[in-house]
Parts: C-alpha cells; structure tokens; sequence
C-alpha cells in the first residue's frame, strides 16, 4: 500500500487551515473532500453568515488570505464588522484558499478507517486503500443532523433536515412549516417567503431573540473593557471561551457539557428580522403534538401558548433542528475505533492537542466543541485548531514511514494527557 504520514477526512475550513500549515511545514500529508462542500451543498442559497466579515477567515501560516483580502482582490464590498457575509462569497473564498494553499486536495470521499498495527488504514470511495500513520478528522456537522421524535420516523419526501436544501426554488408557490427559532429558520423563512413559499414557522420559545446590530463599530476601550469584542461575540464570557480554549478543557465535564449547550444558543441575525416579522406566520410558544400525512400532504397538530390548539397543513417541513455530535454516527470509523474512544457525551474526549484516546487519531471542528468549548463551532476556532494540532504534528512527523515500521508506542490505546480527570 502507498503511505503517509497524515491523512485528513474533511475540506472545510478546519481541514483546509490544517493541510495548509502541513504543506508549510513539508510534513507527508493527503487531505479528501470536496473544497466547502457544506456551505455550498446543505445551506441555501441567498443566506449570510452569522459570523462577522473579521470571524469568517480561513487560516494559512501567515494570514495572507484572509477574507478581508480575498475581498480586497476581487472588488467585493466587505467590513470587518456591521456588513453580512454573502454565503456565496464566503464560499468562493474558501474555494480560493484551497486552490492556493491546499493544491493537492484529492476530491474524493473516506469511506472507512480502521486501525493498524501501527497507523491506519484508509480506504477511499475510489476503492484505493493506503495506510496512514495519523489521521485527522475534519468532519464538520456533515453526519451530525438532529431530527425530533415526532419528525424523525417520517418519509423524507416530505420531511427534512434544512442541512439538506442549497437550492430553494422547488418549494415556489408551496405551503412550508419550518422547524425552529434559530439562525438557520429564520433565515430559510425568509429565503421561502421571498421566492413565493407560504411559510409556517413553529417553535417552542415564546420570542424570537435576534442579534442586537453592531451599534458602535468603533468601541472605545472604555466599551471594549465592559464588553470585548470576540469571533464569536461580545462580553468577558464570550471572551473567555474564544481565548482559553485550554483553560476550558480543564474544567469538569458536566461544566463543559452545559456551557457549550446553553452558549450561544438559538439567536437569528439582527439583519433578518425585517425580512420575516410580520411577513411570514410567526407560530411562537408553540409544540408539535403529532404530525400524519393526509391526501398528499403534512398535518401538523401543535398545541400553544395557554393550551391552544391549531393544525397547520403544508406540503413540506423542514426541521432546523440543528444537529447533536455523535461519533458513533460517523460511518467512516470501523466499530473497533468507536469502541475505544473515550467520550464527553458522545463527543470524543481529547488531549490537548487533539488527539483521541485512540492514539494517533484526531478531531477538530465541531467534534471538538465538549472539550475545548463553543469556539469549537465556528469556523473562527480554526484559527486556534490549525496551528496547535499541526504544530503538534509537525514536531512528531517521521520524514520517512510505513505500516510495517517500528513507531514507540504505537500500541497504547490511551495517553496519559487524555487520561486527565477534565477529560473524562
């Protein structure tokens, strides 16, 4: 088998920012994917990032290619704050990124990993299969699709996961009940009421709390003390989360688990309320109390505010549900793998560098949000991800390797810095 010294699963932000400080640092790597494939597969068109212009870089070694001059380049209006970011644009930067920083990304998809004696074996859908000492996963939300109970036996003809619409146009003229009080919601609300959809929106909080806008651009230090400005939002708390990753992986598990659930929750950017408050049917306070098909199309019962009831009758529902990280979800993981994996609540618990309690194997992205915190969800964390796991591989990387060589304790299932009390 051919070998290398890295392989990473995933082409986002996180996988690209880590191949392209591998490359920078000549390690032996291979990295599989399709170049942002969620943001341009499983978002809708017409959308905008939650995340400001300053939060939405990608990261080479020497932040050449930021999004800011990625837009510089190419005449595109841009800020680092109070101008949204056009998915579109967002995406095609990323695609450039990846043409200059990341040229020998081989588009093609993982489909199982398995351990080795020493290393793994990775085996592509293309068939080929090659050994790899350490591997990088760099999924991303893709597997990770939350459905509640009383949507998730139903047909996906006409029930779905808002990660699985790009192109909005077939719901023209259609009546749609949309799932949930979040950025996602909203925003495909607006998306559906815009190209002629009849919108339903049904969530359980009894208001939508949208972001405030960004009302002084300019912050004195005065204001920045009371509340700095962070890639994932303003306030000491939020600041903490962005700038102690580290920190926050020592603290208990049950601690980590609830911060990284409550923070940040469900918030619809300030710049949408226009484009669906009094526009799109607002069904707020509200449950889903059964959900049957009839004559070709959805009955939805729900039960409001102060026990009222209605049915709401649409010819689709999509859940923007979010999503639940859960590795044993991941297909391309062999069942030993899963089974030695150490988790915090399904998410796998990592040393402070990334690595699982299965030695030589690595998550980063959202997978990595139980330990390290909610910087971990955003494509902003890749700017702390990238060049602490990839410095940590490049200090180990053997120049020349194969599967059949002697690696010191390629054996041992578990290192003692993921053995840490924070950790379990």
């Amino acid at each position: 088998m051919r070998s290398c010294d890295v392989a990473i699963v995933g082409a986002g932000p996180y996988g690209l920012s880590v191949a392209a400080h591998l490359g920078a640092a000549g390690v032996d790597y291979r990295i599989f994917g399709s170049p942002m494939e969620f943001w341009t597969k499983h978002m809708p068109k017409g959308m905008h990032l939650k995340s400001e212009g300053f939060a939405s870089s990608l990261f080479d070694p020497g932040s050449k290619l930021t999004l800011g001059a990625y837009c510089a380049e190419k005449g595109i209006p841009y800020s680092d704050r109070g101008t949204p970011v056009p998915l579109d644009v967002f995406s095609s930067y990323g695609m450039e990124f990846q043409r200059r920083f990341v040229p020998g990304l081989e588009h093609e998809r993982v489909v199982m990993v398995k351990r080795l004696p020493t290393g793994f074996q990775v085996t592509l859908s293309s068939g080929e299969k090659f050994a790899s000492r350490r591997v990088v996963i760099a999924v991303g939300l893709t597997h990770y699709q939350y459905l509640p109970s009383e949507l998730a036996g139903l047909s996906k003809e006409f029930v779905t996961h808002s990660s699985a619409h790009s192109d909005l146009s077939e719901f023209k003229g259609r009546a749609v009940a949309v799932v949930g009080a979040g950025a996602s919601a909203l925003d495909l609300a607006a998306l559906l009421n815009e190209i002629g959809a009849k919108v339903n929106v049904i969530a359980r909080v009894p208001s939508i709390r949208f972001q405030d806008p960004p009302e002084n651009l300019e912050a004195s230090l005065i204001e920045n003390l009371r509340a700095p400005v962070t890639g994932i939002g303003a306030g000491w708390k939020l600041y903490m989360c962005a700038k102690m990753p580290l920190v926050f992986r020592m603290m208990p598990e049950n601690f980590r688990i609830e911060k990284v659930r409550r923070i940040l929750g469900p918030a619809p950017c300030w710049f949408i309320r226009e484009r669906v408050v009094g526009k799109v049917e607002l069904n707020l306070g509200s449950t889903i109390q059964a959900a049957s098909m009839q004559n070709g199309r959805m009955n939805l019962e729900i039960a409001g505010q102060g026990g009222s009831k209605k049915t709401i009758v649409a010819d689709h529902v999509i859940a923007a549900t979010g999503f639940k990280v859960d590795v044993s979800r991941l297909p391309l993981l062999d069942a030993e793998i899963i089974s030695y994996l150490r988790c915090v609540d399904r998410s796998p618990a990592l040393s402070s560098n990334f690595e699982s309690s299965v030695k030589d194997l690595y998550f980063i992205g959202v997978s990595a949000a139980n330990t390290f915190g909610p910087l971990l969800r955003f494509a902003y964390g890749a700017g702390f991800a990238a060049p602490r796991v990839s410095g940590h591989l490049t200090r180990t990387a053997l120049r020349a390797w194969a599967p059949d060589s002697t690696v010191p304790n390629a054996e041992a299932k578990i290192e003692q810095e993921t053995a840490e009390p924070a950790a379990r």
